[in-house]
């Protein structure tokens, strides 16, 4: 039988790649120059569970599990923390944040499970306002989700619109302002008013229950198929899409839509 490599491998597994005598492009990697890498393994594990496709999240959680190995060597060779202490402090939060499993508190639900979990973690972080939990929102998140739990944390003291046509509301005015700013032509007024424009569209997304970074992933994937049928289209006719006017392609692009939406 084939020998199965554990988790201790593959630490050790890391810090020989790193130490001595191992892999020249190893040891000169930090934390900065693998923060993209880190950050494109865990889309594709979010790909990878929207393609429902396990063999794929299988491999690509081993990714994300080898850079939490490769991050924590690096602080390891400073004197910083280790591994171990890695695992300590995960371990600790989750029983620490969890006392409804581990100690006595009673929860009803979910929900309730939540709230705890927010109050716990405001301890814990020693967040004393609400302005702290919103700056506690990570900056390097994508920018549609962070915009959505900013908003989210903002509504948990009652900051919110009360419905989705007063979210909506907002979103035309921010339309108007936007026009206006382009009438003007000063782009960094531009530039802020479309970003008011997304920000209430988030806003108007989380009161229609919609994750606005998943509704644009499918608009891209969308519009990636409609371009294809297009370019399909014109290339069955002997034709490059470089060659065709704005106007046949439009043709195409309307035909292609149709054609589509049939085989949904």
């Amino acid at each position: 039988m084939e020998k199965k490599y554990t988790f201790d491998d593959l630490h050790n597994i890391v810090e020989r790649l790193r130490g001595e005598n191992g892999c020249p492009w190893d040891m000169v990697q930090t934390h900065e120059s693998m923060r993209a890498d880190f950050l494109e393994e865990a889309y594709e594990v979010i790909d990878a569970i929207d393609q429902n496709d396990m063999e794929n999240l299988k491999e690509e959680l081993g990714d994300v599990l080898l850079h939490v190995v490769f991050h924590s060597s690096i602080e390891a060779g400073k004197g910083s923390f280790t591994l171990d202490d890695v695992i300590d402090g995960i371990a600790r939060k989750m029983i620490y944040r969890h006392p409804h499993v581990f100690d006595n508190l009673h929860v009803e639900n979910a929900d309730e499970v939540l709230v705890n979990w927010e109050k716990l973690k405001k301890k814990e972080k020693q967040i004393q306002t609400q302005t702290d939990v919103l700056k506690h929102v990570p900056a390097a998140l994508p920018a549609l989700t962070r915009a959505a739990k900013i908003q989210k944390k903002a509504a948990d003291v009652g900051f919110d619109f009360e419905n989705t046509q007063q979210a909506m509301q907002k979103v035309y005015e921010e339309m108007d302002e936007l026009t206006e700013a382009i009438a003007q032509g000063e782009q960094t007024h531009i530039e802020e008013e479309f970003g008011d424009i997304l920000f209430a569209l988030v806003n108007a997304a989380r009161f229609l229950k919609i994750n606005p970074e998943f509704s644009l992933t499918k608009a891209s994937k969308k519009f990636i198929n409609r371009f294809e049928c297009v370019e399909n289209s014109a290339l069955s006719e002997g034709r490059q899409l470089s060659e065709m006017t704005l106007e046949e392609m439009d043709l195409l692009w309307e035909k292609a839509k149709n054609t589509l939406s049939k085989k949904i």
